[in-house]
């Protein structure tokens, strides 16, 4: 009924980490001199990833539910709002179904995370070092 404004909340939280992530990326890399030049993936750019995950997660269900008339172009919006009995069944299918969905697409970002540093780690083993010469 509601489970996709769990993944959408967390996408709004992970937005602002983001956006305040990139800032002080940008500051630390003016700080930052030339000479360290290594392939490494910036954690906003991460983030960046994880937030596109929760936003289409979100907007999937979004439209399940409105396909299947859970959600409607009237207020209250969710049919389930309407009536007191089905609010319960409503935070229930949110604090089961919503957070095991947002869990499991942050854990497979986490995946994700890992086996791009890893590419990133062998990229950089397998270059050829130009500076020696």
């Amino acid at each position: 009924m509601a489970c996709f404004l769990v993944s959408a909340a967390e996408a709004v939280v992970v937005t602002a980490v983001e956006k305040a992530e990139e800032k002080k990326e940008k500051n630390l890399e003016e700080v930052r001199s030339e000479e360290v030049k290594e392939t490494r993936i910036p954690f906003s750019r991460k983030l960046k990833w994880l937030t596109w995950m929760l936003w289409g997660g979100a907007a999937l269900l979004l439209f399940e539910h409105i396909w299947h008339g859970e959600i409607v172009p009237w207020f209250p919006f969710l049919t389930a709002m309407s009536n007191p009995a089905d609010k319960v069944e409503m935070f229930r299918e949110m604090a089961t179904v919503g957070v095991c969905m947002a869990g499991l697409i942050t854990l497979v970002w986490v995946g994700m995370c890992l086996a791009a540093d890893r590419i990133a780690k062998r990229s950089d083993a397998e270059a050829p070092d130009h500076t020696a010469a």
